[in-house]
């Protein structure tokens, strides 16, 4: 029997969870009922709003992270832009703040679990620091956010990484529940489960096996190769070298507001031979910047933070004599915005 654990919670998508149900229930009609497929969350049976006008779908079971089969993780339905409480990085990190994300990294663990996602679900897993460095897809409008998260991401319908399976835009719930059902059931069953949707799979999936493309490119953008915490500073377009100290030199207590809540954050600045230097403490994590550049009375760096969620976050700021204030940005994420007083 394979068993299939598809995981529901407050404001997924419907069509990345309704349309792999409709998949697996006709797979398990031509292969005599040897799927059995279930909606399920991670807090147990319940009854869960979608975020299609609020329209409710009973979880039967707890999500189990040990049971063998596959586990398939939607996406959420919500406002794409902003960063209200109903916009989807909301939605998102209110699912990520349940067991969902302890759950699914305890079935990744497993040898006999394939983790699949649809849209969103990446990100939701990747946020939670399930993908990085793994190959994977989402919805195209969060493939930015997918590689701030560390995931590395393909263009692809949909992506084949051993037991991890996803699928990009929503329709692609329907792309990812056929080729899982090709993989473990076989390509007969698959291909009748077409024939009874009139539906053809669409694209290649991507698996990272055979001759590589020759261009050379990587599969995201990379930062400048430049130590970590230490770059050359200017003050002006001729590149010559600021006053010391720097006008961020000094201690910060800083607030920067994120759609799931505020983050305080310390920041330490120093300038020395021309370099400028940085590191961030939430905590007792503390983080050095990359790639800091000062022009002018603007500061920009890449930082790594693990709270709330991961990610590769890009700030820029500016000072007025012991204010600062400026805003951080990961992909789709609405720019969060920071501020905060020199300390010393």
């Amino acid at each position: 029997m394979l068993n299939v654990q598809i995981v529901l919670f407050d404001g997924f998508d419907l069509l990345d969870a309704i349309a792999p149900y409709e998949v697996f229930s006709a797979a398990s009609m031509h292969a005599e009922n040897t799927v059995n497929v279930a909606f399920v969350t991670a807090e147990g049976p319940r009854s869960v709003t979608s975020g299609i006008n609020g329209l409710k779908i009973e979880a039967s079971g707890r999500l189990n992270p040990e049971q063998a089969g596959m586990i398939l993780v939607p996406g959420a339905s919500g406002n794409v832009e902003g960063d209200g409480p109903d916009s989807i990085p909301a939605i998102l990190g209110r699912a990520m703040d349940t067991a969902l994300t302890d759950l699914v990294a305890q079935a990744l663990g497993q040898k006999d679990i394939v983790v699949a996602t649809v849209c969103g679900g990446s990100l939701l897993l990747a946020m939670g620091g399930l993908l990085e460095g793994r190959p994977a897809v989402t919805h195209h409008l969060g493939m930015e956010l997918l590689s701030a998260t560390g995931a590395v991401p393909v263009s692809a319908r949909v992506v084949d990484d051993d037991n991890l399976v996803t699928g990009g835009g929503v329709t692609s719930g329907l792309d990812v529940a056929l080729y899982l059902v090709e993989r473990e059931l076989g390509p007969r069953i698959a291909h009748a489960v077409e024939q009874l949707f009139e539906y053809e799979r669409r694209g290649t999936v991507w698996r990272e096996t055979g001759l590589a493309p020759g261009s050379g490119q990587a599969l995201t953008d990379s930062e400048p190769s430049i130590a970590a915490g230490e770059t050359p500073i200017t003050d002006d377009s001729l590149g010559n070298p600021p006053p010391h100290p720097s006008v961020f030199d000094g201690d910060w207590d800083t607030t920067i507001v994120t759609p799931v809540g505020n983050l305080k954050v310390q920041l330490s600045i120093s300038t020395r031979d021309g370099m400028i230097r940085g590191k961030a403490a939430q905590g007792n994590e503390t983080v050095e910047f990359v790639n800091p550049l000062q022009k002018g009375n603007s500061l920009t760096w890449s930082m790594r933070i693990t709270k709330p969620m991961r990610l590769n976050l890009k700030f820029e700021v500016a000072v007025d004599g012991d204010r600062m204030t400026g805003s951080a940005k990961a992909g789709m994420l609405p720019a969060s915005k920071l501020s905060g007083y020199r300390v010393s």
